[in-house]
């Protein structure tokens, strides 16, 4: 791998984990985004890991929650930031300027708490109700989709502040960006899911475009946390339709792997 590659793969780590990347937090750049449903298939993995080996000893509803803390853990809980100011800036303003200036108020309002538990009670339940087959397939799969839902976002729509965690990924962007992230998406979809892998790579990329056009009509664009809220938005989406195809529907996430 090339330098500037293999420096763009460090630079999408460091942001969206807590594994230090090595470079002494520099900000992200538009090529580092074209790596993040690869980060998303190693958090996936480590999910995986971690899942296969509690199993043995504790029951689903307690593996459940080890596994939506140790996402939040791993992720700096970064994007379930974005999703909880996205609610209070949303739900606290009328228009764009006092939407976004809520957005960057540091303080949390009631709605913001209203919207993050809900938000991780329904990640937890969905954590824990992951069928047996097929249960591995979706838990490395689902982190990638919803960051491929990010870069979608961050490529179909204006940014709209002129500073901010996002705006360093208007740096350098370009189309093979998302092609590359939309290519491991489907590679990975398609060798750990099959058919069913495929339609959820198209759930995340629906998601990405409805939301994040939701979003833009009311902000006048999207910022940092909007992606943060697309993020989650997008892991809820893709573990509720794995389930779905998981169930006695058609079983289309099943793969030989697995």
């Amino acid at each position: 791998m090339r330098p500037r590659k293999v420096q763009s793969l460090r630079l999408a780590i460091g942001f969206l984990t807590i594994v230090p990347a090595g470079l002494g937090g520099a900000p992200p750049t538009g090529p580092a985004r074209s790596y993040f449903p690869l980060v998303g298939l190693a958090l996936g993995g480590a999910l995986a890991g971690l899942d296969i080996a509690l199993r043995q000893v504790l029951p689903p509803m307690v593996v459940g929650a080890v596994l939506l803390i140790a996402m939040l853990v791993l992720t700096r809980a970064l994007h379930t930031e974005g999703f909880l100011d996205v609610c209070d800036g949303l739900l606290g303003g009328y228009r764009p300027p006092e939407r976004l200036r809520i957005l960057g108020d540091t303080h949390v309002g009631a709605i913001a708490v209203i919207g993050g538990a809900s938000l991780l009670l329904l990640k937890w339940t969905l954590l824990k109700s992951v069928p047996d087959a097929g249960r591995i397939g979706l838990l490395v799969l689902f982190p990638c989709m919803s960051r491929l839902a990010m870069v979608f976002a961050m490529d179909a729509f204006t940014y709209v502040r002129r500073q901010g965690i996002g705006s360093s990924f208007q740096v350098g962007r370009s189309r093979w960006q998302v092609g590359f992230a939309l290519a491991t998406a489907l590679a990975a979809g398609a060798l750990l899911g099959g058919m069913g892998g495929l339609i959820l790579v198209g759930v995340a990329i629906g998601v990405a475009l409805g939301l994040g056009w939701s979003l833009a009509g009311l902000l006048g664009g999207l910022t940092g946390d909007a992606y943060g809220a697309v993020n989650e938005v997008a892991e809820v989406s893709v573990l509720l339709a794995g389930i779905a195809l998981l169930r006695e529907s058609a079983g289309l996430l099943r793969a030989p792997l697995w």
